[in-house]
């Protein structure tokens, strides 16, 4: 009865090209989905689904009455990859072109013991200096729609260069600077706001975006003060203050290890823990 099966469903038939195939599908919808990972394209997917399984209740058993909506969803879907193609074809251009470039970095390698000593170095340099930095780390999520706000640069993540993009009277110091995949992508950015009603108005427009998008995503945000010269990190909405370079650089080594992202910054991680309403000592921005 078994081979019966067998034969019925051609399993016996089945060999490596099928393996192949099953291979090389599988490696597509995983670079397609890193391709939207990090945009908006994600909640319009997620509004597609949506919309295909009312357009599959709707043709079922009782609710197969429902011809109406049935047939409305059905046109509304039919339109979809159309509407995909326009919506996105910037983006579907720029990864044609990245994959031509580059067709095997599917991975994002995080950042090396070198690379988070060298953000804590630059961020205690321009403490001393009073000269205001917002650096965002990006770890699961990316920031695409953020890095195409400012200058583009995709350089060598390194202390100098840190520094000198945020020396005042320069043309980038103003904005946020974005490392993702070990390299500075991106200058002078812009990032959303924080609403949070529990925010204090001497919380510089800095402090504000760096919590802004650490409510958005589950990145990292480095901010410093222009007038204190205080340190500070934002994730997952919640703020430390009077970071050294020595604990900035400890915290980043936790926050950044796999498994890691998303939880709650605690007390006893830095010196001292701020709340969001806690915005005296930040300083304006």
């Amino acid at each position: 009865m078994l081979r019966t099966i067998i034969e019925a469903t051609h399993l016996d038939q089945f060999g490596w090209l099928d393996l192949l195939d099953i291979l090389l599908l599988a490696v597509i919808i995983y670079y397609l989905l890193l391709l939207i990972r990090g945009t908006r394209a994600v909640q319009m997917l997620v509004g597609v689904l949506i919309m295909a399984a009312a357009f599959w209740a709707s043709g079922l058993g009782s609710a197969s009455h429902l011809r109406t909506v049935h047939r409305v969803l059905g046109s509304f879907l039919f339109y979809v990859p159309f509407a995909i193609i326009v919506i996105f074809q910037d983006t579907i251009r720029r990864a044609l072109a990245g994959l031509a470039r580059n067709p095997f970095r599917l991975l994002h390698p995080p950042l090396s013991d070198s690379m988070i000593l060298e953000i804590a170095r630059s961020a205690g340099t321009l403490a001393e200096l009073r000269h205001g930095a917002l650096i965002v780390l990006t770890r699961g999520q990316g920031l695409r729609e953020q890095v195409e706000t400012g200058t583009l640069l995709d350089a060598v993540l390194s202390y100098d260069l840190l520094v000198s993009l945020f020396a005042p009277h320069t043309p980038l110091h103003d904005g946020a600077v974005i490392v993702s995949d070990g390299r500075i992508k991106a200058a002078a950015c812009f990032l959303p706001l924080s609403s949070g009603e529990g925010l204090e108005r001497e919380l510089g427009t800095r402090h504000r975006a760096a919590m802004g998008i650490t409510e958005e995503t589950d990145a990292l945000a480095i901010v410093v003060s222009e007038e204190t010269g205080t340190i500070s990190m934002c994730d997952d909405s919640h703020m430390l203050r009077g970071l050294e370079t020595a604990s900035l650089a400890n915290i980043l080594r936790e926050r950044l290890s796999p498994g890691r992202a998303g939880k709650t910054l605690t007390a006893a991680q830095a010196p001292r823990a701020a709340s969001p309403s806690d915005g005296g000592a930040a300083g304006a921005a």
